[in-house]
């Protein structure tokens, strides 16, 4: 199941991780392996970030208890954010009349689109009047959500992160429709949620590590990324060793240098221990 785009000889020095259906078992734990996998990367001196399209909170809520502290990479790489000092390392927001000009265009041919933007970091979620409904329990990883806002309320504001929704409509399909439209200022994706996602353009899990790398004094030929969804193909793609998890979708493996076992058999924890074996 292996596959070399290419090769490097130097040492890897950050390993950039996604979580959900990555690390993340179906049963919503992390193998015990790869938590003691990336446990012992860090103690070998290598970084280890997680890299996801949840909000730096939510990452949080997810990790805790299991010893990976320290920074994050949230929003599909829009924000850098460090839990120690409660601050955000870089954000990168949608402009006013970007999101505005995506939503209109989208609600011209799907009226039922119901909007969320993300701001602060992750901290602060103002979803649209008529979007609290649509969630399913634990989705955004947000606690109870109850307020809901005007649209020129959600829309007013640059947002870390835009997040619309349909009843009927899925996310792929949404995705399709705004790949099609071409509004500049955005980049659309979506992570296996039944919601589309989007940043602002030219922001997606590449650049946030290219960018996080960068503060740490780390070149692209230094880092491992592992990923499994379509907001990791440029992940993938940048990094030294890029390495889709078995059960990733087909955009993600064909990203990949390389396919390990899937997140149910701790691929990653695999990987990492052939890479400490070195």
């Amino acid at each position: 199941m292996l596959t070399v785009r290419y090769c490097t000889t130097m040492p890897i020095r950050l390993i950039a991780t996604d979580l959900d259906d990555t690390v993340v078992r179906p049963d919503k734990t992390i193998g015990p392996r790869t938590l003691g996998a990336l446990a012992s990367a860090r103690a070998a001196g290598i970084a280890v970030v997680p890299i996801s399209g949840r909000h730096p909170f939510s990452i949080a809520a997810v990790l805790a208890g299991t010893g990976l502290d320290g920074p994050v990479i949230g929003s599909n790489g829009a924000v850098a954010f460090d839990p120690v000092g409660g601050v955000a390392l870089f954000e990168e927001v949608i402009s006013v009349r970007a999101q505005t000009e995506l939503v209109t265009r989208v609600r011209a041919e799907l009226p039922d689109v119901r909007c969320v933007s993300v701001r602060d970091a992750g901290r602060t979620f103002v979803p649209e009047r008529g979007y609290v409904g649509m969630m399913d329990p634990g989705d955004h990883g947000a606690p109870a959500i109850r307020d809901e806002f005007d649209l020129d309320v959600v829309l007013g504001t640059p947002s870390l992160k835009l997040v619309l929704r349909h009843d009927t409509v899925d996310a792929d399909a949404l995705l399709a429709l705004a790949r099609r439209l071409d509004v500049a200022g955005v980049n659309p994706t979506t992570s296996g949620a039944p919601f589309l996602e989007v940043s602002a353009e030219g922001v997606n899990k590449a650049t946030g590590l290219a960018r996080y790398a960068g503060l740490l004094g780390i070149e692209r030929h230094e880092v491992m990324a592992f990923g499994d969804n379509r907001n990791d193909v440029e992940l993938l793609r940048w990094a030294g060793i890029g390495v889709a998890v078995a059960n990733a979708l087909p955009e993600a493996r064909a990203a990949a240098d390389e396919v390990t076992l899937s997140c149910a058999d701790d691929g990653v924890g695999v990987r990492i221990e052939r890479l400490l074996a070195l």
